[in-house]
């Protein structure tokens, strides 16, 4: 038989899917109540805006009426983008001048950025604050990048801390990076980075010549009071001289509109060169979804008032799910480290001080693969991503990540459920 490519035979499933497609193998699954929080699949409705054009595919008025279904320009529709910067501009930020291709999720904007700004064969990384989102570890390795990474530390008050400046520029003077990328409403830590941090690293940008580049997919789900949402298009050229025609932005419709199956996000950019090539790279592609661009687009002609109702609606449903999540789950697992979170959709849960040499992959495996414990009359078992794979200087062997993606009434089940399968895990070694 012919072989495999290296990278294929090296290519070991994403932490956030691994332990479902354990779990979807199991004989005994049928009867088994699975609670996946290994991944942020976001269960809530979708805005009213989109759900109404969701249910309107075939109806006069929609470009699909008859049956019809043609690409869209690659770049995406007009009605598309403009959503996306209608979002934007509801976070407070300008958008004049930006460029917008429309992709297949945030995922395929992360792609497009990677082939844009990285060295040719990993000459020049990806510099990332670890832990940082295990895709970008994924598509560096794909397209022969690579990343790099300056570390953060779960501290004080259980929430993580930005690098010191002196610790980044080492990192940035040893291995010369291409693009820096920060996560402002951070995936997987939950730490919120505040408008002063994003502007001290858009100065480090500009005085080492990198791109910068803003995952700002969970950019309205901040829990800070008084905190306005996070931007790297909020930095003015004023705060970090230079910063114009830099900067690279991931959208996505996934988290904020729970419109993960949707698959549509964007890559935006204040580089009309960048943009320019972005599009004519996504022309093999031919297009994103054009579905879910018109689904999507809905929110174009939303008003402002609307939109901030939402995000407030969104954040106070996160902000108490949160709240009881971690209290009890402290409760449960004595000395249990849970992050709190201040943005985002995640906590990091560290057992290293719970059970000696703890092994967060091995757990995973065993509650994917065979964990089963009674629970409200139901044997149960628990899906957790292990933050192994979001580390790409290494690091987090004991630590897992845990989404807030189920109901209220599924998370109060969580920390038992934990605690439970713990408890066998520890007798089963």
């Amino acid at each position: 038989m012919p072989d495999l490519s290296a990278h294929y035979r090296a290519r070991r499933p994403s932490p956030i899917r691994r332990a479902q497609i354990l779990a979807l193998a199991r004989p005994d699954r049928a009867d088994l109540e699975i609670v996946n929080l290994a991944i942020g699949n976001v269960s809530l409705p979708l805005h009213p805006a989109l759900r109404a054009r969701l249910g309107a595919l075939d109806h006069e008025g929609s470009p699909f009426a008859g049956g019809v279904v043609r690409y869209s320009p690659t770049a995406g529709t007009d009605e598309a983008a403009r959503a996306f910067l209608r979002v934007l501009e509801s976070a407070g930020a300008p958008t004049d001048g930006l460029g917008c291709v429309v992709t297949d999720g945030g995922s395929a904007a992360m792609e497009l950025m990677l082939l844009g700004t990285l060295g040719p064969a990993g000459e020049r990384p990806l510099l990332l604050l670890d832990p940082a989102y295990s895709n970008y570890n994924d598509f560096a390795r794909r397209i022969g990048g690579r990343t790099v990474a300056v570390p953060r530390e779960l501290g004080e008050l259980s929430r993580y801390r930005l690098p010191d400046r002196a610790a980044i520029e080492r990192v940035i003077e040893r291995e010369r990076p291409a693009a820096l990328l920060v996560i402002p409403a951070d995936n997987p830590t939950g730490q919120l980075l505040r408008h002063h941090e994003l502007v001290e690293l858009a100065q480090l940008a500009v005085a080492h010549d990198l791109w910068l580049v803003s995952d700002e997919a969970y950019r309205q789900l901040g829990y800070v009071a008084g905190a306005e949402a996070s931007t790297i298009w909020r930095v003015t050229e004023e705060e970090a001289p230079g910063i114009r025609g830099r900067r690279i932005g991931i959208e996505s419709a996934s988290k904020v509109w729970n419109a993960c199956g949707l698959r549509v996000g964007a890559l935006l950019t204040d580089s009309p060169a960048f943009h320019a090539a972005a599009v004519a790279e996504y022309t093999a592609n031919l297009c994103a979804n054009v579905i879910g661009q018109w689904i999507f687009g809905a929110l174009a002609h939303e008003t402002e008032v609307s939109l901030r109702a939402w995000y407030d609606a969104q954040r106070d449903y996160y902000s108490r799910l949160m709240q009881e999540t971690v209290v009890a789950l402290r409760a449960a697992v004595p000395g249990l480290v849970v992050s709190e979170p201040e943005a985002a959709l995640y906590s990091v849960l560290d057992l290293g001080g719970v059970v000696p040499s703890f092994d967060a992959e091995r757990f995973v495996t065993f509650c994917a693969e065979r964990g089963r414990v009674p629970l409200d009359g139901k044997d149960h078992t628990l899906l957790l991503a292990p933050m192994s794979g979001f580390f790409a200087g290494g690091g987090g062997s004991t630590q897992l990540r845990l989404a807030y993606v189920e109901g209220a009434e599924t998370m109060r089940k969580v920390p038992r459920l934990l605690a439970l399968l713990l408890d066998r895990f520890v007798r089963d070694r």
